[in-house]
């Protein structure tokens, strides 16, 4: 005999199995779906602020040393020599004779000046041309150049006009050798005899050539020697005994020039 609660039985169930579906489907639709994750916005850095550069630290120049007259310093052998040019006069040529020192070369001329040496051709060269000293010298191989100049152009008039033509042969001599070292030696005194009686050949006149070519050589910024102090007495004066005519040397003070171009080297 069939139930007949039955078919109602499965009606309730069906209906409360519709019932829940309805729930879960208002449920579903009611939770709203989630929303992305949103990034964070970029912290902004603010670089800092460069650092300036330090100033360079500028060095202070070292000080220049004040042009001072050749010193005296250890000596030097012969052969600090053989690159020397001597120019000069008739004094230059007797230190070449008597001096011991058969170094280097020598551009010697009786009478010669500060003008001539520039102006005359009176140096015969090895082809037999003549050439002035400058020129003579400027052909020459040499790393150092002794001047001795001024004891011929002490009658000169305008001693202005001797220092100014020194000078421009310092200059030619400069252009000519530009790598060489130049030594000016000093006009050496006369004997007392000879420059009380000679209105050329004093030592009044000597001392104030001496004076003009020390300043000279400072403005030039070229070496001067005072070799006088090699020869000369404690009076300032050529002793008697030096010289045969009061003002060239005889063979031993030549020596002592030489002796005091070795003792004073730069």
């Amino acid at each position: 005999r069939k139930n007949p609660h039955g078919w109602m039985l499965a009606a309730v169930l069906l209906l409360a199995a519709a019932g829940l579906l309805a729930v879960h489907s208002h449920q579903t639709a009611a939770v709203p779906p989630e929303e992305p994750a949103q990034e964070e916005p970029p912290v902004m850095v603010i670089p800092a602020e460069p650092a300036l550069p330090e100033d360079p630290v500028e060095e202070e120049p070292a000080p220049e040393e004040p042009w001072r007259p050749v010193a005296e310093s250890a000596p030097v052998d012969d052969s600090y020599f053989d690159d020397v040019a001597f120019v000069g006069d008739s004094r230059t040529d007797g230190f070449r004779l008597y001096s011991g020192l058969n170094r280097g070369t020598y551009f010697c001329v009786t009478g010669e000046t500060v003008a001539s040496a520039t102006e005359l051709e009176n140096w015969k060269g090895e082809n037999g041309k003549k050439v002035s000293l400058a020129e003579a010298v400027a052909a020459a191989d040499c790393g150092k150049i002794y001047l001795m100049l001024g004891v011929n152009e002490l009658g000169w008039v305008y001693e202005q006009v001797f220092i100014q033509r020194y000078g421009e042969l310092v200059d030619e001599l400069k252009r000519l050798q530009p790598d060489a070292v130049i030594y000016i030696q000093s006009i050496m005194p006369v004997s007392q005899s000879r420059s009380q009686n000679d209105k050329v050949f004093n030592n009044e006149r000597i001392r104030l050539y001496n004076s003009l070519i020390v300043e000279m050589c400072r403005e030039k910024g070229v070496q001067y020697l005072n070799v006088s102090e090699a020869v000369q007495d404690e009076n300032g004066v050529l002793p008697a005994e030096a010289t045969t005519d009061g003002i060239h040397l005889k063979p031993a003070y030549c020596v002592k020039w030489r002796d005091y171009l070795k003792s004073h080297t730069v």
